[in-house]
């Protein structure tokens, strides 16, 4: 797979509620998004930087191609409320909101907007 999907489990839970560890790496950026049914968001790749999302809630379709690799066929994953998509570099990826949906984007790099063509290659997969 050209993402890693993996279904975040509770880590404790007791009366107050439950501590769910959705990644244990260095992060230098986080960003919450929502996204309405039907929108697309992504259409890019990272040259240099692992990408990060964590569904809160909603659903969407995830979209993944090696741009390094003609050969491989695009890969499309359902993505549901507490899975974590883990996109390496150099995979395009897309997201097809099947639900309004809430997720955490999480990534190894800063996201300044003055760089942003530095961090954030624009490739249509979807």
């Amino acid at each position: 797979m050209l993402e890693k999907v993996s279904k975040i489990i509770s880590a404790f839970t007791d009366e107050r509620g439950e501590i769910k560890n959705i990644l244990e790496n260095p992060i230098n950026h986080v960003a919450i998004i929502t996204s309405k049914a039907g929108s697309i968001r992504g259409n890019h790749y990272h040259p240099n930087d692992t990408q990060y999302c964590y569904l809160i809630n909603g659903k969407f379709e995830s979209h993944a191609k090696d741009i390094n690799n003609d050969k491989l066929e695009k890969e499309i994953q359902i993505i549901e409320p507490g899975d974590l998509v883990t996109t390496p570099p150099n995979i395009a990826h897309a997201m097809k909101f099947l639900e309004d949906s809430t997720f955490l984007a999480l990534t190894l790099d800063h996201r300044e907007n003055i760089r942003f063509s530095d961090h954030t290659i624009k490739i249509n997969i979807l």
